[in-house]
């Protein structure tokens, strides 16, 4: 009998695996897609309900999403408290190393980015940046909260984009001139070599441009 290179062994662990993960729930057990629907929706009756019968609180969608994440994302406040109450994982990333407290800044849900900071959400994890992303949004109020809660202001990500650079990118003037007073590289380039003022000028923002370079940016 063939058995096109495969031994017959690994062959049946790997569909009694298989078999076992597209089985359904035990009874008793719920849908962990039942959760996650109830989790984007802002379902708490429903959230809580799951959680009881045994949701796993830091689960993570088909997506790579955990579940305080994608009620952060979708600015589910009361949801958000239900899962921290469960004892979710504040600073649990997504697939793209997104966190709950990113998601929201970039969001502009300054409310919950107060929220999680408070339940011990991390201001400076490696990568991208809550700040960053505030930066990238033009959220002023939470980039003056972020910076209040000791945001390096420099933070750059991996391949060397700092706030100022996004502010900048995205035309966000009120948000530059938050982080040029607060001290913000003007000069910092990324692994591209462009930098902030670079990046104002391929935005034909003039005004922004002349910003930069009246706090020091270099052509």
């Amino acid at each position: 009998m063939r058995t096109d290179g495969l031994r017959w062994p690994g062959f049946l662990f790997a569909l009694l695996a298989a078999l076992a993960l597209s089985a359904p729930p035990a009874a008793g057990q719920p849908s962990s897609e039942d959760f996650f629907i109830a989790v984007a929706n802002d379902r708490v009756v429903e959230v809580k309900a799951l959680l009881a019968r045994g949701a796993n609180p830091d689960g993570v969608d088909r997506n790579g999403d955990p579940a305080l994440v994608i009620a952060a994302r979708e600015g589910n406040a009361a949801t958000v408290d239900v899962l921290l109450g469960a004892r979710a994982s504040v600073n649990a990333r997504n697939a793209f190393g997104d966190t709950a407290l990113m998601v929201a800044a970039l969001a502009g849900r300054l409310e919950l980015v107060k929220k999680l900071r408070a339940r011990g959400a991390d201001v400076n994890q490696p990568g991208w940046t809550a700040l960053i992303y505030a930066a990238t949004g033009g959220h002023d109020a939470i980039v003056r909260f972020l910076l209040a809660e000791g945001a390096d202001i420099d933070a750059a990500s991996p391949n060397g984009t700092t706030a100022l650079m996004m502010a900048a990118r995205e035309g966000r003037l009120s948000t530059l001139e938050i982080l040029i007073a607060r001290g913000a590289k003007v000069n910092h380039r990324n692994q591209s070599g462009a930098s902030a003022l670079d990046w104002a000028k391929r935005g034909n923002d003039r005004q922004l441009a002349e910003r930069l370079r009246r706090a020091g940016a270099q052509d």
